[in-house]
């Protein structure tokens, strides 16, 4: 593991889980890291287990939900300031209140340094095209940052019908040319619907998180090898995936150096303007 990966979507373990966010408790359970939804986890024990797998940076998000706020951006901001070489701040907001939600995440870019906007489709039940992003995409773009969005079914028992990247997210991106997307967890059982968009749009992108390399889809892994080597990104989504395992995993997918360079580091830092 020769080079140093950054990982697209990641975020630190919410000890109260089981409380606050109990649809991902039966995804923790099936993917055998379920000791996350019962304890914390300190800087100094995420470091170790990025530097085993030889992760460089996390792109470390807040969470946000209908019933408030799991993990503010101040907390991650407060992350990044104790290792700015490791960690880059994805902000949230609180989509019911679009007001609110610009004028945090212009406090998240440009007080916080946050790197990217993520909103999750299935916590709010409403998919990307709907009203409440519109806001959100312009100041995206005033602020030069990437929308992050989830694709794909859920884990989480909630409706998946919000994931899918067509004809949601093909909306968006057709609406807003100028916006930077995304699209995380590779969009199964939707992924040929996901490389379809990262072909037609210039500026859409996918990340791999949620999915052990081992389980990319043949479509996923032959796009990554050819015309799509410089839109797609490594992600773990942990703690529901270790990182040690997926980098371990990815020497069987069998890409060129050049391509796993890219696929692994540098199409985030264009992306992400790292």
């Amino acid at each position: 593991m020769s080079i140093q990966a950054i990982d697209a979507w990641a975020q630190m373990p919410i000890p109260n889980s089981r409380q606050v966010l109990p649809e991902v408790v039966r995804l923790l359970e099936k993917s055998g890291t379920a000791q996350y939804l019962d304890r914390s986890l300190t800087v100094d024990e995420l470091l170790r287990a990025m530097d085993e797998a030889a992760i460089e940076k996390l792109m470390l998000c807040a969470w946000c939900g209908p019933r408030g706020w799991m993990f503010s951006n101040d907390q991650v901001a407060g992350i990044v300031h104790r290792q700015p070489d490791r960690f880059a701040g994805v902000a949230t907001v609180n989509l019911a209140r679009p007001l609110e939600a610009v004028r945090e995440l212009r406090r998240a870019v440009q007080d916080l340094g946050a790197k990217a906007l993520r909103i999750v489709p299935w916590l709010w039940n409403l998919p990307p095209n709907d009203k409440h992003y519109f806001p959100l995409y312009v100041e995206c773009i005033e602020l030069g940052i990437p929308f992050c969005t989830q694709v794909g079914h859920t884990g989480p028992l909630m409706p998946s019908e919000p994931g899918r990247p067509i004809p949601y997210l093909d909306e968006v991106a057709l609406t807003f040319p100028e916006l930077t997307i995304v699209g995380g967890h590779i969009g199964h059982p939707w992924t040929a619907e996901m490389i379809g968009l990262a072909w037609k749009h210039d500026n859409v992108y996918i990340d791999t998180s949620a999915y052990l390399p081992k389980y990319y889809p043949a479509e996923l892994v032959q796009f990554m090898k050819t015309y799509g080597q410089d839109k797609v990104l490594f992600g773990t989504n942990f703690p529901q995936l270790p990182f040690d395992r997926c980098r371990t995993q990815i020497a069987a997918l069998g890409l060129p150096p050049a391509i796993e360079e890219k696929f692994l580091r540098t199409n985030a830092q264009r992306v992400f303007n790292l």
